[in-house]
């Protein structure tokens, strides 16, 4: 069995690679989330609305939370990869899968028809409901080991949204602000709302244990792989 000898301090290329990928999917997510705080400060500026108010507005949509999450983790493992953090665990790395892609989902099928963006605000927007959800989900299925996702993890992700929803319906019982038309009680009523909470939560529910059903399947496959190249070598 030969091993390849290599400088010392030098890492395997696919790490490099792991590491730049991180590094453009972070720096788009970080320039479209200020991209779009730029344009909702500007707005209200122009509207001579309170600032404070529109910056915790923008803050209170699951798609910027998501992308902000996404952001921090590549950026916490691009600077410090060696660090063992929660936020760069395996679990917690997979559940921003389910996350991001609802948020691309969800805004094509229900919410894109809603605002016409133009120039960079539009660049913007396609980078946080387009690119990041396709170049994370290709993240995570090209570089994340497979194999160490338990079934309750699909369960234990739920708690995200599930405090999401409330602190929503908290600002929006509070203050009549809702971020979704879907989850506005003063429009659809409670009973509606609760409604479409518990089919996004099953829809939740359900990526989270397809992922994990494709992070079993590919785990195997790579166990397998190992197991053969082994038996060869020896």
């Amino acid at each position: 069995m030969q091993v390849e000898a290599k400088a010392p301090g030098e890492m395997p290329k696919p790490f490099y690679l792991q590491r730049r990928c991180a590094a453009v999917i972070a720096s788009l997510a970080w320039s479209g989330l200020g991209v779009q705080l730029y344009f909702d400060i500007q707005e209200a500026l122009i509207k001579n609305q309170p600032v404070a108010g529109r910056v915790i507005d923008f803050f209170s949509y699951f798609t910027i939370e998501t992308n902000i999450l996404i952001a921090l983790v590549l950026t916490i493992f691009c600077t410090q990869p060696q660090a063992e953090r929660f936020l760069t665990g395996t679990s917690f790395i997979s559940a921003l899968v389910v996350y991001i892609i609802v948020v691309g989902v969800v805004y094509e099928l229900l919410l894109r028809h809603l605002w016409h963006p133009q120039g960079m605000q539009l660049l913007a927007d396609i980078v946080l409901h387009d690119a990041v959800p396709f170049l994370y989900s290709l993240y995570w299925l090209m570089f994340i080991s497979k194999g160490s996702l338990r079934w309750s993890d699909s369960a234990i992700w739920l708690l995200y949204p599930v405090v999401f929803f409330l602190y929503s319906m908290f600002r929006g019982v509070t203050f009549g602000i809702y971020p979704y038309p879907f989850i506005n009680a003063d429009q659809l009523g409670f009973e509606r709302v609760f409604e479409n909470a518990l089919i996004f939560l099953a829809v939740f529910y359900g990526l989270g244990a397809g992922l994990t059903f494709l992070d079993h399947a590919l785990g195997s496959d790579t166990r397998g792989r190992s197991g053969l190249g082994r038996a060869a070598e020896l």
